[in-house]
């Protein structure tokens, strides 16, 4: 009998360690994203009201992909290819408003039957099954993501042409693929993108089924088809902030002129006077008194959100057990201010 390999395991201390990593939420709708079939899975992602947790093996897949690009490169330098802006020198594009990404590399020269055609690189990792249908279908049907990411930045770089270079992680078969610019499609992709991000109110879901394939592994699945609650408390998730036109974002609650804008870093951590946007909590909400708090009602009691005190809770209690808020002492306490009595 094979005896069972200890908890604390090397193997088990190294996912363990990954898994504890954190990743800062992108201040912009990446461009990777675009192709997502799902605009409220996006809206979602881009406000920071979902945030993807991925086990320790995911994350060390995740850096062997990364990791892959530079021996990529290698590669195609060794076989003559001209690439610059590759690495940490990879360009940053701000395709217009919310919306970004950047890309693996730039070919100024190089690539077999098109020696002196520019392409942006796209390099990818799959595993066999992914690989072999790509193989098979090419990246537009196999991989539409892949391939509106690619359409997105080579809009934002005026370089028609991409290569798609694909590894297979099971065997290391390669795959490449010269992509077209596809003008109508990429400006389709980032009109999409600039609504969802602007969009103030929370899309439909791409199906209401919770066992839709698309939806069964997808991060947003307990909030979508069981809670719809958030589990964040971050600025873009607070109903006084609002993403203007410009890419920047606005906060009606401290409205001091040009003082309203919210830098980056501090969206990420919020204020004390946070309140959970209507469509991240499952409870109607009601007319409240007081601008800068809502009242949403739990099991027909009348709930303040707000700057918590002795009569409104904060988002953080209302999310840790908004029922549990509503019944105390009768659902009185927090519902009225006495003040106003």
């Amino acid at each position: 009998m094979k005896i069972p390999e200890p908890i604390n395991s090397i193997a088990n201390l190294v996912d363990g360690h990954h898994a504890d990593q954190h990743d800062d939420p992108r201040l912009h709708l990446g461009g990777s994203m675009l192709g997502h079939p799902c605009d409220r899975w996006l809206w979602l992602s881009f406000r920071w009201a979902v945030r993807e947790k991925f086990p320790g093996r995911i994350r060390r897949l995740f850096r062997r992909g990364r990791n892959e690009e530079e021996i990529v490169v290698a590669d195609l330098k060794a076989i003559g290819l001209d690439i610059g802006e590759t690495g940490d020198g990879q360009r940053f594009l701000n395709l217009n408003k919310h919306v970004g990404g950047s890309v693996d590399g730039i070919i100024e020269s190089g690539v077999p039957g098109a020696i002196k055609t520019r392409h942006i690189l796209e390099i990818k990792t799959h595993n066999k099954k992914s690989f072999d249908d790509l193989e098979k279908k090419g990246v537009k049907d196999s991989k539409p993501m892949h391939w509106a990411q690619m359409q997105i930045y080579m809009r934002g770089t005026k370089i028609n042409r991409a290569l798609y270079v694909a590894v297979c992680k099971d065997d290391d078969r390669l795959y490449t693929e010269r992509v077209k610019y596809d003008e109508e499609a990429a400006g389709n992709l980032l009109d999409r993108g600039h609504r969802i991000a602007l969009t103030e109110r929370i899309p439909v879901p791409i199906s209401t089924d919770a066992s839709w394939y698309q939806c069964k592994f997808c991060a947003a699945h307990s909030f979508c088809h069981e809670q719809q609650l958030t589990q964040e408390v971050n600025c873009r998730t607070c109903a006084h902030a609002t993403p203007e036109s410009d890419g920047t974002w606005s906060c009606a609650r401290w409205a001091r002129g040009e003082g309203n804008l919210i830098p980056g870093d501090f969206q990420k951590i919020g204020c004390d006077s946070h309140v959970l946007h209507p469509d991240l909590v499952p409870w109607p909400i009601k007319d409240s008194n007081t601008p800068d708090e809502a009242v949403y009602e739990i099991n027909g009691a009348d709930v303040r959100n707000g700057e918590g005190d002795a009569y409104v809770y904060s988002s953080k209690e209302l999310i840790a057990g908004g029922e549990a808020c509503a019944e105390i002492m009768g659902g009185t306490v927090r519902n009225e201010n006495p003040d106003s009595m």
